[in-house]
């Protein structure tokens, strides 16, 4: 596969994830997400879904892995990592789905 189908593919499954594509993966959430609250989390989590916010200056190799916006006077920044099916090491390819189990991370960016 040519690295841009590759990145085409890897942006692919990664919007799909963050959609809501939980049988790939999986999200966590850092204790200061948590700390305010399950309408806060709701909040927090479809901000996610529908972020699309992308630039040159965040996303700069075009994956959609990383995102930050504003809610209710926070900021948040979510990540993607592709790891291998067990969660030990990196996925070999994170454009192969048979390979790669997919680790959405939302945090505080004070957290970070």
């Amino acid at each position: 596969m040519t690295s841009t189908l590759s990145t085409n593919r890897v942006r692919e499954l990664n919007d799909a994830f963050r959609a809501g594509g939980f049988s790939t993966g999986q999200w966590m959430l850092t204790r200061g997400v948590v700390a305010l609250g399950p309408d806060f989390i709701a909040l927090a989590t479809r901000a996610v879904r529908e972020f699309d916010g992308f630039t040159k200056g965040n996303d700069p190799y075009g994956e959609h892995d990383f995102g930050s916006f504003n809610l209710c006077g926070e900021t948040l920044f979510w990540k993607i990592d592709a790891y291998d099916t067990t969660l030990t090491y990196g996925s070999d390819d994170p454009s192969d789905p048979a390979v790669t189990r997919r680790v959405m991370t939302i945090m505080l960016a004070s957290e970070y």
